[in-house]
């Protein structure tokens, strides 16, 4: 059993469903449950995937960095609800590449504990920016607004060449507002 602030985890879910949980009118609350136990363990793997490669040797010719950013709380508006972003989401972006070349990279929230049985985010994107050493901004890669409420929103970018040197950030935005951030510098 897990324990948080003196309360159990089985604990925290009961109360958070019994006070605002959309499937209570269904009394599905095993979903919740599920969904719980899926977010722990996405959350779980980012954090191993993170420490492991944090120990890993270097390889010579490839570069990669998995980076995760806590999405503070928040409220917003839609269509008259308030709805609320509770704290336990990261803001988890991965590159991989080998100097300006970028293979492969992604961008998504993961949820966990009570976090996983909110709403999520609704009217969402997540953009890419990309700036040189002097920190100006060069390429933007802005993503599609999606207007369905997504619990773990996520996107992927093309692969590129980029042609300076600099970072490579990935930004959540919901209902038109910068939520967070999470940067990579690209170096030789």
């Amino acid at each position: 059993m897990i324990t948080l602030g003196g309360e159990s985890i089985e604990k925290l879910q009961l109360s958070y469903v019994r006070t605002s949980c959309p499937r209570c009118s269904s009394g599905d609350h095993q979903k919740g449950t599920a969904l719980l136990g899926q977010h722990l363990t996405r959350l779980a793997t980012t954090l191993t995937i993170t420490g492991a490669l944090a120990f890993a040797a270097p390889t010579g010719a490839h570069a990669g960095a998995i980076g995760a950013t806590p999405v503070r709380t928040f409220e917003y508006s839609v269509g008259g609800v308030t709805m609320k972003v509770p704290t336990g989401c990261m803001f988890t972006h991965v590159v991989r590449g080998s100097g300006r070349k970028i293979t492969y990279q992604n961008a998504g929230v993961d949820f966990a504990f009570v976090g996983a049985l909110s709403s999520g985010f609704c009217n969402w994107r997540i953009d890419f920016s990309y700036t040189d050493t002097n920190n100006r901004t060069y390429r933007k890669s802005r993503g599609r607004t999606h207007s369905e409420c997504k619990i773990d929103p996520m996107r992927s970018n093309s692969p590129q060449t980029l042609p300076r040197y600099g970072k490579a950030c990935a930004h959540l935005h919901v209902n038109g507002v910068r939520r967070v951030s999470q940067c990579h510098h690209v170096t030789k």
